[in-house]
């Protein structure tokens, strides 16, 4: 099935399930916001993609579908608060993956014609969310110990293989190849596989790693959270 969304060029990949704040203040998506608020509200949804690196938001070139990434996510918007200077605070939940199809670059805004993609599990997600599990504790307490800040007990994760494979690609400290590499995977299995393959390359570097600015390094080029 394909679709019509207006696009929102981001330097971060959003995952579906995971909370997207923005704040709104260059006039396109300024316009894109006030044609949203004309939608009923179970409607107003635009799509996520990651700008590919040296590219700026506001300076895409002509040839826009080269400069992002051609898989990117939904996200629904919870809330809209304006502000009397016309910018706008969106909070937005990711919803679904898409294949960028084409880009339509005649309104005030992109808007992309999308195919949504399927969330299959895989054939060995139940057993690698085990093993992901255990090395995403892992990776997470030597984080706290390398900033130095005292351990703690943190929360399970989902026991859902989808929803946890894009947790703990939300929670992991990666570049943005990485990031995007894990929401291109074509099931939970492929994600929790290649998480478990990059927590073990992050858990190593870590051990190395003690003092917060070392951690710093390992940080750099990363993007921030979603």
């Amino acid at each position: 099935m394909t679709d019509r969304l207006p696009l929102f060029p981001l330097n971060s990949v959003l995952y579906p399930g995971l909370v997207l704040p923005l704040n709104i203040f260059e006039e396109r998506y300024r316009a894109l916001v006030r044609d949203l608020l004309a939608r009923p509200e179970d409607d107003r949804r635009f799509g996520v993609v990651a700008l590919r690196a040296g590219r700026e938001v506001g300076d895409l070139p002509v040839d826009t579908v080269d400069a992002v990434f051609p898989l990117g996510c939904t996200a629904q918007v919870a809330t809209i608060r304006p502000h009397a200077d016309g910018r706008f605070d969106v909070v937005a939940t990711g919803a679904s993956r898409f294949r960028l199809l084409s880009v339509d670059e005649s309104g005030p805004y992109l808007v992309g014609e999308v195919e949504y993609l399927d969330e299959p599990k895989g054939d060995d997600a139940v057993v690698l969310g085990h093993a992901v599990t255990r090395a995403f504790t892992e990776y997470q307490q030597r984080l706290l110990g390398a900033q130095g800040r005292s351990m703690v007990e943190l929360p399970e994760l989902p026991e859902d293989p989808v929803v946890m494979s894009y947790l703990v690609a939300a929670a992991m400290v990666l570049d943005l190849p990485d990031k995007q590499g894990l929401l291109v995977a074509r099931d939970a299995t492929l994600r929790l596989r290649e998480e478990l393959s990059l927590l073990r390359r992050e858990n190593a570097l870590l051990e190395h790693l003690r003092s917060l600015p070392a951690v710093e390094l390992v940080q750099q080029g990363g993007d921030q959270p979603n």
